[in-house]
């Protein structure tokens, strides 16, 4: 199941420019999804980090990678209309760059899910190499 952005708002309240995915390519509602940030030289991030060595803020793929999660459990008909907010982030391994012109796969799993808390195993790629690692726990409210 394909999602662009219009469906993509439909499940998640963010917004330009803080929705950081471009669009879900597998989504298993409750489960696990896959999504893509195509990232451009024209990200407002890129003006101040850093104007010589232009790098995403590893915080934002962080975000990029729970947004990705956020859709896949708030795809639940329990779920719909709520928000996930962040409650934790652990386990997390920032292992390269992200850097304009760059394609990143992002995939969180939800491995545990009690009520409203759960948690997601995320892991975002560059052509197949690693670039960040975390278990992000969440609420949904």
């Amino acid at each position: 199941m394909k999602l662009g952005i219009k469906e993509i708002e439909k499940i998640i309240p963010h917004r330009h420019p803080f929705l950081l995915i471009d669009y879900i390519e597998e989504l298993e509602p409750g489960v696990r999804a896959v999504g893509y940030k195509c990232v451009s030289f024209r990200e407002d991030f890129f003006n101040g980090h850093f104007p010589q060595e232009p790098v995403m803020p590893g915080v934002l793929t962080i975000e990029a990678l729970a947004q990705v999660g956020a859709v896949a459990i708030l795809s639940l008909e329990e779920n719909k209309g709520k928000t996930a907010y962040f409650g934790g982030i652990n386990k997390c391994k920032f292992r390269e760059k992200v850097v304009p012109g760059d394609k990143i796969r992002l995939e969180t799993k939800i491995i545990k899910s009690k009520g409203p808390i759960g948690v997601g195993e995320a892991i975002a790629t560059v052509d197949g190499k690693v670039v960040v690692k975390a278990e992000l726990t969440f609420a949904v409210s």
